[in-house]
């Protein structure tokens, strides 16, 4: 008999196989709790060789308040780009911005290390951040109007992420940042101390415990992308993104 978990993890994989997103419809209620859309990622990255048996280099991160539990998915590298960066040969469904802050991890870390860090010991891990985009896609016809748990089982919609140059970490005041998005020819968009946790380091901690929960140990560069800023902003073929944080840097991409 062929598991939940099964069925969801061959949908994904045929989207991505396809090119054509898969009916979420059917598999509303498939998942029913997280563990379960993470066991689908560890699936479809088998099957499709993505990590071919090393820990992850990169991740997605984050969460819409720190009053919710914080999901994580990791990131196949051959979609990882330096700033500025060209996704026009990059197969998307769908192309949507969202804006980032990248933090880097300094020293390895196990799960021992990991569960004895409070918030301030986890920054305390970092050497470096970087303005970040994420190119936010989904392999669900419904796309963000898919089920959470179906979301979240295809690496929370990500697509792609372009990294600009690093910077050393330092703490600042977040919520006074300012970030600016362009894409194409449309009016910017500016926010001003809105990460959706208060700064990208809050949820630290949650992802190195979940990240090395099953005996990895996350290498020094690890790089974890933290929420966006802007919310999803949305995005189209031919149009060119410049993300700025002010003080940090800023990242491009011409999709």
């Amino acid at each position: 008999m062929i598991s939940p978990t099964d069925t969801v993890t061959e949908a994904l994989l045929k989207a991505r196989r396809d090119h054509r997103p898969a009916n979420a419809d059917a598999l509303t209620d498939a998942l029913s709790e997280p563990t379960q859309a993470y066991e689908v990622q560890r699936a479809v990255a088998r099957s499709l060789r993505w990590f071919d048996g090393h820990v992850p280099m990169h991740w997605k991160s984050g969460g819409p308040s720190r009053e919710v539990t914080l999901t994580h998915a990791p990131l196949p590298s051959a979609g990882v780009w330096r700033s500025p960066a060209d996704a026009r040969h990059w197969s998307f469904t769908s192309r949507s911005i969202e804006a980032e802050i990248a933090l880097r991890l300094a020293q390895p870390v196990d799960h021992a290390l990991a569960t004895s860090l409070d918030r301030a010991g986890a920054e305390s891990l970092l050497d470096a951040m970087a303005v970040s985009i994420e190119i936010v896609d989904s392999r669900w016809l419904q796309g963000m109007g898919a089920a959470p748990l179906l979301r979240l089982a295809d690496l929370q919609t990500h697509g792609a992420l372009v990294l600009g140059d690093w910077v050393p970490y330092a703490a600042r005041d977040w919520s006074a940042q300012r970030c600016r998005v362009f894409i194409g020819e449309r009016p910017p968009v500016e926010r001003c101390g809105t990460h959706t946790l208060g700064g990208p380091s809050w949820g630290l901690r949650d992802w190195l415990l979940h990240a090395t929960r099953d005996g990895a140990v996350l290498p020094a560069g690890t790089v974890v992308t933290t929420g966006t800023w802007v919310g999803v902003l949305p995005a189209a073929a031919g149009e060119r993104v410049r993300v700025e944080f002010e003080g940090i840097g800023d990242a491009q991409v011409q999709l």
